[in-house]
């Protein structure tokens, strides 16, 4: 795993125009990539231009400054069959990723309303008891957090830390920050979130491989950061935010409202915690048996179903269309209520698929213009490990930018050129696309959504929330990086 980049030295690039008229060869290749990473941080940082926007204007400059030609570009009218590069990054990534995402966001959206996550964090609370509650919470976190995502999660999850904190007495941070360690695992490491779902695309690699290095590099990692969530709750007393405690009792009221006005019984009986694990696990088996059935099986037909109800599509549609029944009709849901939930999930999903889809743009431009070739033939030569340029620059793309999705998808386009035509195993990429992952939640700082929204929900100070968040995930990222280094030597 750390060997770097070996690819043949490049033909000198046909692109002639742009910046390379007055810088040619692999230097001009050079800074049109430092100065399309520079742009981009700019327009996001300084000009606050919508990501998707900010990474497809990068994707533009980039080409023209290459020397990329508008046909190659945009294609041309004459020719409708060409494909053009753009056509080519944004259609080849969204028609992977769009419907995992789609899939896994509804099913999300139906465990949430049912009430899952109240019956998951009730059922640990009472295995674990009062002593261990801090634990119950960071399992219930690694849980839940697998269907849905961050800020969901934290929306959902924040009045039980509430109760627990209430109960306890105790400083908020031992309850809320073991939660917000497994909910950022998960975002980071595990399908169907976006950022691991996109890199996969890229990289064109099964889930399977995904899940299970998901697994092997973020449950260390998660242990690690759950140690520190300890220690810190120890040492830095937060009382219980008593605002958000009065909030979150009404917006609980307004959706019991919002229930009964779409069709769901405001006082339906709850859902059984087997029907939740099932529904969450269900996807992750099915995919996981049918990426080992193609190494352990010879083609047969029992092979061809394994991986038939394996393909990430249709597994997320089995266990869709199970929650349908568990935690909807067989409880007294409408079918109009189901609708009206799922419709109403995807309506944030708009900007995630975009953002995703320019990173694969910013991907094929990159190749295309010749950009990637030079950086992997400069890479080779100084002897940067791929696994650790990976990490780096998804580190320093979220350092620089704050959103964990941006930094995964646009190192990712960087990166995927770097290591095409080395022949290397899955298990190999999918490790690469761990540090990608790991990188991309180091050190949650003022520029991140996120931060502000521990900030807020738990009442953390933000001098607070820097000492124990923002090193919550830089422990996280290390402690997963870290395992995917060594398991790398290994694989």
């Amino acid at each position: 795993m750390f060997l770097a980049a070996t690819t043949a030295p490049a033909p000198p690039s046909p692109h002639t125009g742009g910046l390379l008229a007055l810088i040619p060869g692999t230097a001009g290749l050079l800074t049109v990539a430092a100065l399309g990473i520079a742009l981009l941080l700019v327009l996001i940082i300084k000009v606050r231009l919508q990501p998707f926007v900010a990474l497809l204007t990068v994707s533009l400059a980039v080409g023209l400054a290459a020397g990329l030609s508008v046909t190659e570009l945009f294609g041309t009218v004459q020719k409708s069959d060409a494909v053009s590069l753009i056509e080519s990054g944004m259609g080849g990534i969204l028609g992977h990723v769009a419907i995992i995402i789609g899939l896994g966001t509804m099913l999300g959206a139906i465990l949430e309303v049912s009430g899952g996550a109240e019956v998951l964090s009730a059922r640990l609370l009472g295995l674990f008891g009062a002593r261990r509650e801090p634990l119950a919470m960071g399992l219930t976190g690694l849980i839940f957090g697998i269907p849905v995502f961050f800020d969901v999660g934290i929306f959902v999850l924040a009045p039980l830390v509430y109760a627990a904190a209430k109960r306890s007495g105790k400083s908020i941070l031992l309850f809320c920050m073991p939660l917000l360690a497994g909910l950022s695992m998960t975002h980071a490491f595990l399908p169907p979130h976006p950022g691991p779902v996109a890199a996969a695309g890229l990289f064109k690699v099964d889930l399977g491989w995904i899940i299970l290095m998901g697994l092997v590099c973020g449950l260390p990692a998660v242990l690690a950061a759950w140690g520190y969530a300890a220690w810190i709750g120890k040492r830095l007393f937060v009382p219980v935010p008593q605002d958000m405690v009065e909030a979150a009792e009404e917006a609980k009221a307004a959706v019991t409202a919002e229930k009964a006005a779409t069709g769901v019984r405001p006082h339906e009986t709850p859902v059984s915690l087997a029907a939740v694990l099932t529904l969450i696990g269900t996807p992750l088996l099915l995919i996981l048996l049918a990426t080992f059935s193609s190494i352990a099986l010879t083609p047969s037909t029992g092979r061809s179903v394994i991986e038939f109800f394996g393909h990430p599509f249709v597994a997320l549609t089995i266990a869709l269309l199970m929650s349908y029944y568990l935690l909807g009709i067989r409880r007294g849901w409408s079918r109009t209520s189901l609708e009206r939930v799922s419709t109403a999930s995807l309506k944030p999903v708009g900007n995630i698929i975009l953002v995703v889809g320019a990173g694969g743009v910013f991907g094929a431009v990159l190749k295309g213009s010749g950009v990637a070739t030079a950086l992997s033939d400069t890479f080779h030569d100084i002897g940067l490990p791929v696994l650790v340029l990976a990490y780096l620059l998804s580190l320093i793309l979220r350092v620089a930018q704050g959103s964990a999705t941006v930094a995964i998808v646009t190192t990712a386009g960087i990166v995927v050129p770097l290591v095409e035509g080395q022949g290397l195993s899955q298990p190999h990429l999918a490790l690469i696309i761990m540090a990608i992952s790991a990188g991309s939640i180091f050190a949650s700082h003022v520029n991140d959504g996120g931060f502000w929204m521990v900030s807020k929900y738990f009442g953390i100070t933000e001098r607070d929330t820097l000492k124990s968040w923002t090193v919550l995930e830089s422990v996280l990222s290390v402690a997963g990086f870290a395992v995917a280094a060594v398991v790398g030597v290994f694989v």
